[in-house]
């Protein structure tokens, strides 16, 4: 993971997520650029559910929650973007029953990912699109792309003092199709100065 700025250096503030330091995998870093706190998030997959994979995202998701309710309660303009592993609603994936038992559609998941929204985060992306699935992940196997069987797994949170600035958000979903592409599409949003 790394976080890049084009507008002046990025000041690091973390490189791990606080409330575990025996936790040395590296699934979060922060830094501060032009008064906005960004946190790059790569969480957990937890599969397979259940076992110790699925309480690891669990557990990671709730400290997760805790840091991002300490930033909501500071008032801090933050952003907290990346790969969450979470499918928030049916409406965020395909029409499938493939990827019923997968720890990214467990309720367990869903609920963790609402609790960090109801402390009073953004949504960037569907706050912008409501009747849009904007899916930014597809799997490699069985044509998913090619079908536009998706999830949208990447998120962009926007905290209260930065979401009356927010002025679009997209998924460039013609960077999955490219040769040798990731799986999953580049998510972004844009705020007003």
């Amino acid at each position: 993971m790394a976080i890049l700025s084009n507008v002046g250096n990025p000041i690091a503030t973390t490189t791990s997520l606080p409330g575990n330091p025996s936790d040395h995998q590296s699934r979060y870093v922060e830094a501060a650029i032009g008064g906005i706190l960004i946190g790059c998030i790569y969480a957990p997959n937890g599969n397979p559910q259940p076992g110790p994979k699925f309480s690891y995202k669990l557990a990671w998701l709730e400290r997760l929650a805790k840091h991002s309710g300490s930033l909501i309660k500071d008032s801090v303009p933050a952003i907290l973007v990346g790969d969450y592993n979470v499918v928030p609603t049916p409406f965020d994936i395909y029409p499938s029953k493939s990827w019923a038992n997968d720890a990214l559609v467990q309720p367990e998941s869903r609920a963790a990912y609402q609790r960090i929204l109801n402390q009073g985060w953004t949504d960037a992306i569907r706050a912008l699109h409501p009747d849009e699935p904007m899916y930014t992940f597809w799997h490699y196997l069985r044509n998913r792309w090619e079908r536009d069987d998706g999830l949208r797994l990447d998120h962009l949170l926007v905290s209260p003092p930065l979401s009356k600035r927010l002025v679009a958000s997209g998924v460039d979903r013609e960077v999955r199709g490219q040769v040798g592409a990731s799986d999953h599409a580049p998510a972004w949003i844009l705020l007003k100065r």
